[in-house]
This record gives structure tokens, sequence and C-alpha cells, in this order.
């Protein structure tokens, strides 16, 4: 499965390397003068996840300096009228090609409108901007992280010794203005709907977590907790942070861990699964998607057509997508992190984790 999974994020990353070579070799070899606009990056904010700063805003910088293009990076913070208000200045500064990663679909909209009546083109970059205009969508597979996210619960349960119709199985779905988590939550359905039917495991309190909040989620699952009378044995947590509020909610209350999912594979969130607090996160190598995006913009920028491999529904339209794979980590495999230099060993590996690591 994992060498399946290699060939074909080889395969993505390489589309998208050579999408972006092509087109700053396109931009060389033309005759007209040269190109006026740029791109901007509208990155949504802090608080979801940690990779923003620290893997997508550094791809971006990196890969559109290299290509030669102007491009503005900004971030949000998660304030979806601070994002109008840089996309204005963005397109007033000259910007032509928007990756927007959506806080509000209402707002992403307005943006996309503000870029078309100006002859520019918009890409939904990790979020589906539903009902909107963008020309791509670049995203990981959602449903595919839905998936791992609860079949790892599952065998983390099965591992503990409390998988069966007694075993109580919660659920923290993320952001609910976010396409995103429907999309991730559509996998934890497809695997785990079949499984509450036939009374295989018991379904446990389930909420969307506003905002992808940390805070949010800790007050969630403590009433979870209160709710089951702390019985609560499994738990598909949406992302890294609301795994961590989880697992600090456990410890606070002096319980033993559970059976645990996230995404992202965070610092944090690799830090619990090798203490044996989460059983395991969705990797998803953030260079693949950033560069799967700069060659739909570069391409948009030359009047190109942008690359996809698929599509997505998007109101009444089929929207071209590009899907980039995902896979799980657990403590098996989390090493590869630190191969992939996805993550750095002196960052998991320190204070009292130390003593976990390989």
């Amino acid at each position: 499965m994992r060498s399946g999974f290699r060939r074909s994020w080889t395969l993505v990353v390489g589309v998208a390397v050579a999408a972006v070579a092509v087109a700053v070799v396109a931009g060389g070899a033309t005759a007209r003068p040269a190109q006026t606009g740029s791109v901007c990056v509208l990155l949504p904010d802090t608080k979801s996840s940690v990779r923003w700063e620290q893997f997508d805003k550094p791809a971006f910088v990196k890969a559109f300096k290299k290509a030669g293009i102007k491009a503005t990076v900004v971030n949000a913070l998660n304030d979806p009228q601070k994002q109008l208000a840089q996309a204005e200045q963005c397109i007033s500064a000259g910007a032509k090609v928007g990756i927007i990663t959506s806080l509000d679909t209402g707002t992403s909209i307005a943006i996309q409108k503000k870029f078309t009546a100006v002859g520019g083109k918009t890409i939904d970059y990790d979020r589906q901007i539903v009902g909107g205009t963008g020309s791509v969508y670049v995203s990981f597979d959602g449903n595919q992280v839905g998936r791992i996210q609860a079949r790892g619960v599952l065998a983390g349960m099965k591992a503990k010794g409390t998988y069966g119709p007694n075993g109580v199985l919660a659920q923290l779905w993320g952001g609910p203005t976010d396409a995103n988590a429907f999309w991730f939550k559509s996998g934890n359905d497809d695997v785990l709907n079949p499984l509450f039917r036939g009374k295989k495991v018991k379904k446990g309190p389930a909420k969307f977590v506003p905002e992808w909040d940390a805070k949010n989620a800790q007050t969630i699952f403590e009433q979870f907790l209160v709710r089951t009378n702390n019985r609560i044995d499994g738990a598909v947590a949406a992302n890294d942070n609301i795994a961590g509020a989880v697992v600090a909610t456990l410890k606070a209350k002096g319980l033993k861990p559970i059976a645990l999912s996230g995404q992202d594979a965070t610092v944090q969130g690799v830090q619990n699964i090798i203490s044996g607090w989460q059983t395991n996160t969705v990797y998803k190598y953030v260079p693949a998607e950033a560069n799967a995006a700069i060659a739909a913009a570069i391409a948009l920028y030359k009047g190109k057509k942008p690359p996809s491999n698929s599509t997505r529904p998007n109101g009444k339209r089929k929207q071209p997508t590009m899907v980039i794979p995902v896979v799980s980590i657990t403590k098996a495999n989390y090493t590869r992190l630190f191969k992939d230099r996805f993550l750095k060993r002196s960052d998991v590996c320190s204070g009292t984790y130390k003593k976990f690591c390989k």
C-alpha cells in the first residue's frame, strides 16, 4: 500500500514541477513584452493548523521567486474581512491570479468576483469554495483522509480491547463553514456508519468544531465526557489541534489514553503518537499540494489551462481538481517524516518526548 502511495505521490509532484518548468520556459521563449500583474496567495489563519505558516507560506515564496513571478503571500488570521481586504490590496497592486484558502464561503466568492472583474482567475486551495468560480481546486484527497482517520481509531480500539458493541466512538469533525470538514466526514461515514448500523461499535457523541479551534474542541469533548460518564473509548478528531485538545482533557481529568486520530502530522501530533496518547495522524505532504497550486497559478498567469487529474462537484458544474494522495502515520512509521524532511527529529524528540523516540 505504501509503495503505491509513493508512486502516486511522486507522479503528482513530478507533474506539478514539470508544469512549473514548462510555464517558466514558455515565459522565456515568448516574444511578447514582459508580463504584468502577479499572484496573490491568501492563507486562512494560524489557529486551524500550524501548516499555513510553517509549510505553505515558505513553499509558495520560494517557488514563485524561483519562477521569476512576483507573488504576495498573506495570512488573514482567521478574519474573513481581513482576507477580503488583503485580496483587494493584491488586486490594486496588479494581481491577476488568486490562490484562496477559504475562511468563509460568501467572502471567498466575493473575492473571486473581484478577481474576475479585472480579468483575473482564482484557484481553490485546500478548501473548495462551494458555489464559487475557481478555475481549479487543488487539495488532498479528503475522503481518504476521513477513511484513514476512522480506520486508525478502529485499529486503536482493537489494540486496547475496547472494540465491540459496547465500545463508544465519538467524533469531533472540523469547522462547519469549511467544505473540507464535510469531505473528511464523508470518509469517516463511509467506514463507521455501516459498523454503527450493524452494532459492531457504539456511536457516541459527535459534533463539528467551530473554526477548528482547540479551545472549542476541548469544551465540546468535556461535554462528551459528561454525557457518557467518562465512557469514550475512541474519538475521530479532525486534525492534530483537535486531537491535542482531547489529550489535554483526558490528562486533566486523570483518564487513560483512548484510540484517537488526527491530521496534518504536526510536531504535537507526532509527540502524542509516540507517547501513546494518539493513535494516528494523516500525513499530507504540503509541498506537493503547494507545488500543484503553483503549477496551476503559473498556467493561469500564462493564459493556459491549469493541470488537473479529476473533477469535484461544485454546484451545478464539475470543477477541475488536482487531488493529492495522503498516508497514515503511526508509531510504526513516524520516522518517515524525518526522512522526508517534513519535520525535524530535534523538534519532535525533545524534552519529555526524547525517551519515546527511536
